[in-house]
């Protein structure tokens, strides 16, 4: 078993722990009404875009995301929260270093002896969800539940749902085809980018990723017999049969929109196996970018 496989099916205990760790950390966490903007790098930054579309729709207040390296310093914001699974990563630290003294800034990593420590004004450790694989997987998905939980948006059957994706098994055909698009919709937009994501960085995989309304607007005409279009979250109606009609594989997203992303990521390993290669060691990438 890869580092990755070990790592991702252990999201639903990371998940309940994380529940738990939202409560005992509220007082750190962003306050209903606060103007927020959360930020990351890659995978960090997909989740980013789930929470704040989340929180706005939570009505808990104006919430923006960026990758750290685009954040608009002109803008004022309540609160800036960070996601960093290493602690390390440049342009988060040196965001961080930019806000000190001014923005109150809050963290969230997997490792406790790292810079982020002192460069953010606030931090929540989730080292029970430290990882050793390069490719992200139950880090970025116990810090959207954290986040999730803190709106009051986390319940149990997201958990079972969580369980159901890793013994279920896959769709026929699914691993044997040769593209990949993910659409979402509101908080999922986020996820599909991530889901697009995990399979380039562990397959090699040709993946897209659109807002689900978008995906009639020009990237459907490159849909074949060997697509695979999977829904993540509560399809448009009538997008399922346009699928089909042009011979694509609909995946239909009939558990949680997190626990879809789980199913993703058994794919991303599966197809990696199918290819030959490591997906604990994708091609020009490290845990951290740090950049010199």
């Amino acid at each position: 078993m890869t580092h990755v496989e070990d790592e991702l099916t252990s999201q639903p205990e990371c998940w309940t722990r994380a529940a738990t760790e939202a409560a005992r950390h509220a007082n750190v966490l962003p306050a209903a009404g606060e103007r927020v903007a959360i930020v990351g790098c890659g995978t960090s930054y997909f989740m980013a875009q789930a929470v704040a579309a989340l929180r706005e729709s939570a009505g808990q207040g104006e919430t923006d995301a960026f990758a750290a390296s685009e954040f608009p310093y002109g803008r004022s914001y309540d609160r800036v929260v960070a996601l960093t699974r290493s602690g390390t990563t440049t342009e988060v630290l040196d965001l961080l270093g930019r806000l000190k003294g001014g923005t109150p800034t809050m963290a969230l990593t997997a490792d406790p002896a790292t810079p982020v420590m002192t460069a953010a004004d606030e931090v929540v450790v989730l080292d029970f969800a430290d990882e050793r694989s390069v490719v992200q997987t139950r880090f970025a998905t116990t810090a959207l539940t954290l986040l999730r939980a803190h709106l009051g948006l986390h319940t149990d059957a997201v958990v079972a749902d969580a369980r159901t994706a890793l013994s279920t098994p896959l769709p026929a055909g699914l691993v044997e085809c040769t593209q990949f698009t993910f659409l979402g919709r509101g908080w999922t937009v986020g996820l599909a980018n991530e889901a697009g994501l995990k399979m380039r960085e562990a397959s090699l995989a040709w993946t897209e990723a659109y807002p689900a309304m978008e995906y009639r607007h020009g990237p459907i005409s490159v849909t074949t017999r060997s697509t695979a279009t999977w829904m993540l979250g509560e399809a448009p109606e009538g997008l399922a049969g346009q699928v089909r009609e042009t011979g694509a594989l609909w995946v239909p997203g009939t558990l949680d929109p997190l626990a879809e992303l789980v199913r993703v990521q058994r794919l991303a390993v599966a197809v990696a196996a199918a290819r030959g290669l490591d997906p604990d060691q994708p091609r020009h990438l490290t845990r951290s970018v740090i950049l010199t």
